[in-house]
């Protein structure tokens, strides 16, 4: 694995542990893709920190856990201001 990818990898990961954020707000806070922050923390974490990797995991499921609420908040706030 390359040194930039390696760091941009740790990086992302500790910044989703340590804001909470999700993959979509990683993305753009880093300026690459949704599929490339999401690959970066499911495949090549687990093999640089396995620790860090079970910590940013947890956030990840909690995300996806919440995610329907977060889309019925977006269409309510769409209608309210039509």
């Amino acid at each position: 694995m390359k040194d930039y990818i390696y760091e941009r990898v740790l990086e992302i990961a500790n910044y989703i542990y340590e804001t909470k954020a999700t993959v979509r707000q990683a993305a753009k806070v880093f300026g690459v893709s949704k599929s490339t922050v999401h690959k970066d923390v499911t495949k090549r974490l687990q093999k640089i920190d396995k620790n860090l990797d079970d910590k940013v995991r947890n956030v990840l499921d909690y995300n996806k856990s919440e995610r329907h609420y977060r889309g019925g908040e977006a269409t309510r706030k769409k209608y309210l201001n039509m």
